[in-house]
């Protein structure tokens, strides 16, 4: 099991974490939202629980809870600009669908 991050997203998150003057990566996870079923949730994570799964991509943590790694298990995170929009970009082998916005996804 395994969730990675390309260099250009360790950059980013490492940017702000920085900016931020805090911090020991960031939590990837899941929730039940959206027009597909589930959707991504990001946030800076500044202590682990017993139970997290922590990868580490190019000198940056991503920590996983349980639940959510059933779901984000094989996942690289991209951090992506397109025109004048710009974020993450979750590349997801266990999404069969997404809604049209990609925020959302069913597995």
């Amino acid at each position: 099991m395994a969730v990675t991050m390309t260099e250009r997203a360790a950059k980013h998150v490492s940017n702000y974490l920085s900016r931020r003057g805090k911090g020991l990566g960031i939590r990837l996870g899941v929730k039940t939202s959206g027009c597909s079923g589930m959707a991504y949730k990001l946030e800076y994570v500044d202590s682990l629980e017993e139970e997290d799964s922590v990868f580490e991509s190019f000198g940056v943590k991503v920590v996983i809870d349980p639940k959510s790694l059933a779901y984000l298990d094989g996942t690289e995170l991209d951090f992506v600009r397109e025109g004048l929009n710009e974020g993450f970009k979750f590349n997801n082998p266990n999404a069969r669908d997404q809604c049209g916005c990609g925020e959302s996804f069913t597995v």
